[in-house]
């Protein structure tokens, strides 16, 4: 069998992987910027899309299903991102005669309108915030915020991975808040329509991972934490949330259940939720893809999830019980992006110059680059991710903190260094986060960084001389790598 993989970088390097593991062939498709990337390498075939604006190549629909229906696909996995939530993708590939690896278009569509999926959580009994139905003017926002009281949220009903979405705390902020909501919506969904919510004060962001087959089976493999967010988008995830109890963690997978069998979910899907610091949770929205952070639930639950998403979407029964279901140990995710979080993270393209990834007990990391690859400015920058397991979840941190340290990126800023420093610091430890955290956490006056001794390493690693011996790191600072590849060279010789 072979399946078209309709995506890019690391998330299409795993879908290639688990292909070959169940021994079938895996197509990529790649624009003109990718063509040497990894995972255009490791596909049994490969096909040029196009250009590199996505629209011209992995948004190109009629393209994708051109491609997969040419080189004798029988399936199409969309990935996460791009057009993973694109009912009208899912319709096509179904009409193609291709089998669709995600849930059915109509699930889609369904749980894609964030009030429609609101709705159909309250008839199911499952808590949401105060909220209102699609807002014609800003009067109404307005009406709202006086009733329940600012601060309030305003989002795209399209919306997703934090686009659409607006704080508000005063009557003064709001004209603008809900036209540049609408504004987003309409450029990033084709939907300009705008609800509102309160927003609830320091909450977490914890959402379950459920697995359904075409029975109308359905299953929950707990729960993550995802409150370490930088303008709505994750960068740490974990599992299980060091706020949820046994008895809490049932609670959160019966509702989540619920949710997915009224819509008729069949395959890997995400139900979320916001926690309230006085342990009340509500539901936020559904994920009908394959989420960033599956893997952190991978290695706690022991089950590989995208494997089971695309025999699912074959049309599998779903062996898995909830009673079998049982979390083991501690796992945490790291997204290395090619951001430079002293910049408002910035995007940061350019040459990856040298790469070295961490290794040793308990570590993993799903990579889509390589020493000399480009990163493009034309997606969304995403390089790695991190996951460690630990037995407990001070295990898991002690080898995030050992394989932070390991890991060399040079070329082009990453996010590696603020992961270091939220390692040092005493709340994250104790997992005393919510979805407001990094904002205050990067508002904390720390130490500055010494750009001369940066830039002087950085000519002698690319000039092959030695690092001159270092000084002493300041407290609080985190390791530079341009140090740790000196000390690398030293010590092992890895670079001519």
């Amino acid at each position: 069998m072979r399946v078209l993989i309709a995506n890019r970088g690391e998330i299409a390097l795993r879908l290639i992987r688990a292909c070959h593991e169940l021994g079938w062939e895996a197509v990529a498709v790649y624009s003109e910027v990718d063509a040497q990337q990894p995972y255009v390498l490791a596909a049994d075939a490969a096909v040029l899309l196009g250009p590199p604006a996505p629209r011209a190549s992995y948004l190109n629909i009629p393209r994708l299903v051109e491609v997969a229906t040419s080189t004798g696909c029988r399936a199409v996995h969309p990935g996460y991102g791009f057009l993973a939530e694109n009912a009208a993708f899912a319709r096509a590939v179904q009409e193609a005669g291709l089998v669709w690896m995600g849930p059915p278009p109509e699930v889609i569509e369904l749980l894609g309108s964030k009030t429609a999926a609101r709705e159909l959580a309250v008839q199911v009994g499952v808590p949401v915030t105060p909220g209102t139905p699609p807002l014609a003017h800003v009067e109404q926002a307005q009406a709202f915020a006086r009733r329940v009281g600012y601060p309030i949220l305003l989002k795209a009903v399209g919306g997703g991975g934090g686009k659409g979405m607006r704080a508000v705390a005063t009557d003064e902020e709001l004209a603008d808040a809900f036209a540049r909501a609408q504004a987003e919506g309409l450029a990033f969904f084709a939907d300009g329509r705008v609800y509102a919510e309160k927003l609830i004060q320091r909450p977490r962001h914890v959402e379950v991972q459920i697995l359904a087959d075409r029975q109308g089976r359905v299953v929950h493999l707990g729960e993550r934490e995802c409150s370490i967010q930088r303008r709505h988008q994750k960068l740490v995830e974990e599992s299980p949330s060091p706020a949820v109890t046994p008895e809490l963690r049932e609670r959160l997978g019966k509702a989540a259940v619920a949710v997915a069998q009224a819509a008729g979910y069949v395959t890997a899907g995400t139900v979320e939720f916001l926690l309230a610091p006085d342990g009340s949770f509500y539901f936020l929205e559904v994920n009908t893809r394959l989420q960033v952070e599956h893997p952190v639930t991978e290695l706690v639950y022991g089950v590989d999830l995208v494997q089971w998403m695309m025999r699912l979407a074959l049309g599998e029964p779903l062996t898995l019980t909830q009673e079998a279901l049982v979390p083991r140990g501690h796992a945490v995710e790291c997204r290395v992006y090619a951001e430079d979080p002293q910049r408002d993270f910035a995007p940061s393209p350019g040459r990856v110059q040298v790469y070295r990834e961490p290794a040793g007990p308990g570590v993993r990391v799903d990579s889509g680059v390589e020493e000399g690859c480009v990163v493009p400015l034309d997606y969304d920058p995403i390089l790695a991710k991190l996951i460690v397991w630990g037995e407990d979840r001070r295990q898991s941190l002690a080898r995030l903190r050992r394989a932070l340290t390991e890991y060399v990126i040079l070329g082009v800023h990453t996010t590696l260094p603020l992961f270091q420093r939220l390692c040092q610091d005493p709340d994250f430890l104790a997992g005393n986060v919510h979805t407001g955290f990094l904002q205050e956490f990067l508002a904390q006056p720390r130490v500055a960084a010494e750009p001369e001794a940066v830039a002087l390493a950085a000519a002698l690693a690319m000039s092959g001389a030695a690092p001159p011996r270092e000084k002493p790191v300041p407290d609080g600072e985190e390791t530079n790598s341009w140090r740790l590849l000196g000390r690398q060279r030293l010590l092992h010789r890895w670079l001519p």
